[in-house]
């Protein structure tokens, strides 16, 4: 699957679409292909804070464990209920039904500690994009 160009990327395999001062927040083709099959999603509370970096949900797989950060400052605003009944709507459809949270920003994104999609495309080819 060819990741969009409409959002940017992070080194630990999330994305970010950020409309206005909301981002949401999933993980992509790559890091949910390496996982497998997700089998729970551990969802953040809406109105928890957050910082850039920080560990923001955890995932489970038949595999293993992997966290999933914050690309930014802000407040987490919304939660995908939707995957706590049916977590492998991330396997099926990681860039629409699977998004996992929204952020409102209390800062700008910071476009250094991300990629566009051809740079996050290149980074997974070029075997440094390993995940968790």
């Amino acid at each position: 699957m060819t990741d969009p160009a409409d959002r940017r990327y992070t080194k630990s395999h999330e994305w970010v679409k950020v409309e206005g001062n909301e981002a949401t927040i999933g993980i992509t083709d790559h890091a949910q292909s390496e996982l497998t099959d997700i089998v729970f999603v551990d969802l953040p509370k809406v109105g928890r804070p957050v910082k850039a970096g920080e560990s923001v949900l955890v995932l489970e797989s038949v595999k293993t464990v992997a966290d999933v950060y914050a690309p930014a400052d802000g407040t987490v605003s919304a939660s995908n209920a939707d995957l706590k009944a049916h977590p492998e709507l991330i396997n099926q459809d990681a860039f629409g039904k699977g998004w996992i949270y929204r952020l409102t920003l209390t800062q700008a994104l910071d476009p250094s500690g991300s990629m566009d999609a051809a740079a996050y495309a290149a980074f997974v080819a070029s075997g440094a994009g390993a995940t968790h």
